[in-house]
């Protein structure tokens, strides 16, 4: 049997196990609870997983080995950011969220969260963070689709365009049906999959130059333009600029609803420190091996890449067998998989309990909310797919629009909600507001200051709206003392 139909059909085996634990998850989905958070059940390394699997996309495989690719080294400083915050967002607000969003009356989404915690009377916070959750989830979930278009048009010729469609729909297809069950359990599946194809490849790229330290001095020989932290690939030193960027991708994570979720369906508030360790271990190991992916490529690869997102698909067919090949590649579809589902799950959320709940009828059934989620799915999908039709576009760009967006939004009214009690709504509307807008306006400016990337201004100025507008607007007793209640739960 040839290469390529080893490899599909390895894909079609892949699909087939997805969709039976979307079927499982459907049969065991009765109510929003269960369709949203899995009825708030996910052991912690089941939770820490599928974070994780949610979290790092399609971009772990394409994205920063692409960068690593073409820079070199200095690509680390992103990894740094990006493990720093993994640590701190499960340690500062893991617990405390999931103790908080299940006492304000089972609270499944963070609009919903944060409308409560400040005893809202009126749906204008709820309203705002649903419409930033949709507008910048749409850039995500397109994120993955290209990615998925790449990987497609890669491995098997196809168009591209019709490798976007074709991945959305297997994406679409378990998502719809499974809901949070169906995602977090294949989130476990996928995440265990991108990191033994994370550290196989490397393993056999350094195996063929006869370890770890040859392969490392070989690098330093034939590209020692690429072996350096603080410079680029031309040689040119680093700005202060360049490495605060890099690190601020780290602050995205105390703001990213799919993430965030995971916290909220822990199965209890103790398992915090299991699932803390278990993220931070596989998510470890997922940026080294991502970082030697594109690192190494440059000694097995004979041609230089035009375009270095596909050097790990590159070393693959160049590596091994057909039909491990096909288990690696999958290993991406896994990625791809794994942070759109979570991304349209939660923006079908926002749909059905932040808006259609809100302002169409507040009596609705859980089934209808299921129901009108599952829709939402499908019509969120549509969009995503017009806007990653573009075949040049750059899955790492992409991405660092979305969890700009999402980090400076909803990342300082969360964790300062957690933590500070004279916090008020007012002060949450003004930080959710201000670091969107912030993020939407930075990135269509360039030169001098607004060469910092966008989240990190967005988050700064988004916790200084908090801070200024809770401290010039009352906040209700009733609220101030419930939250200290919620802070004595937590202890």
């Amino acid at each position: 049997m040839s290469g390529p139909w080893l490899v599909a059909l390895t894909f079609i085996a892949y699909l087939a196990l997805i969709f039976a634990i979307g079927v499982y998850a459907y049969l065991r989905t009765k109510n929003a609870s269960d369709y949203f958070l899995g009825g708030r059940s996910l052991p912690p390394a089941v939770a820490a997983l599928s974070a994780g699997a949610s979290d790092m996309s399609g971009w772990l495989l394409l994205g920063l080995p692409g960068a690593a690719y073409a820079t070199g080294l200095s690509s680390a400083w992103i990894a740094l950011g990006l493990f720093s915050g993994i640590v701190l967002s499960w340690i500062t607000m893991a617990r405390r969220l999931r103790i908080y969003s299940y006492a304000l009356d089972d609270a499944l989404t963070v609009p919903a969260y944060l409308h409560r915690r400040f005893n809202m009377g009126h749906p204008y916070l709820r309203t705002i963070c649903a419409i930033f959750i949709l507008l910048f989830f749409l850039f995500y979930v397109a994120s993955g689709l290209i990615a998925g278009g790449k990987l497609f048009e890669t491995v098997f010729g196809w168009d591209y365009q019709w490798a976007v469609v074709i991945g959305a729909l297997a994406v679409i297809s378990y998502t719809l049906f499974g809901g949070f069950l169906a995602v977090s359990w294949t989130d476990v599946f996928q995440g265990l999959l991108m990191s033994l194809a994370l550290v196989i490849v490397p393993v056999m790229v350094m195996s063929d130059e006869g370890g770890m330290g040859n392969a490392w001095v070989a690098m330093k020989q034939q590209h020692p333009e690429l072996m350096h932290w603080m410079s680029d690939n031309t040689g040119k030193a680093l700005s202060v600029a360049a490495i605060l960027s890099s690190l601020a991708w780290g602050l995205g994570y105390f703001g990213q609803p799919h993430i965030l979720a995971r916290f909220k369906a822990l199965r209890h508030p103790d398992d915090m420190p299991v699932a803390a360790s278990v993220a931070a271990i596989w998510s470890l190991a997922g940026f080294l091996g991502a970082l030697a992916v594109g690192l190494f490529g440059h000694l097995e690869l004979s041609q230089a890449l035009p375009d270095g997102e596909r050097v790990f698909m590159a070393l693959v067919e160049a590596l091994f067998h057909p039909l491990v090949a096909g288990i690696m590649l999958a290993a991406i579809l896994s990625a791809i998989m794994s942070t759109a589902d979570s991304q349209l799950l939660v923006s079908s959320a926002a749909l059905a309990e932040d808006i259609y709940h809100v302002w169409f009828g507040r009596k609705v059934s859980s089934e209808q909310l299921v129901g009108v989620g599952r829709w939402a799915v499908v019509a969120l999908s549509m969009v995503a797919v017009a806007v990653a039709m573009d075949p040049g576009s750059k899955v790492l760009d992409v991405v660092a629009y979305a969890w700009a967006g999402l980090g400076a939004a909803f990342g300082p009214a969360v964790l300062i909600s957690l933590y500070w009690s004279r916090m008020t709504g007012a002060g949450a509307i003004a930080g959710v507001v201000v670091g969107g807008v912030t993020v939407l306006l930075w990135k269509q400016l360039s030169g001098g200051v607004f060469d910092i990337y966008e989240l990190l201004p967005g988050f700064v100025f988004s916790a200084a709206a908090i801070v200024l507008v809770s401290a010039v607007t009352d906040c209700p007793e009733q609220v101030s003392t419930r939250h200290r209640q919620l802070v004595g739960q937590s202890q």
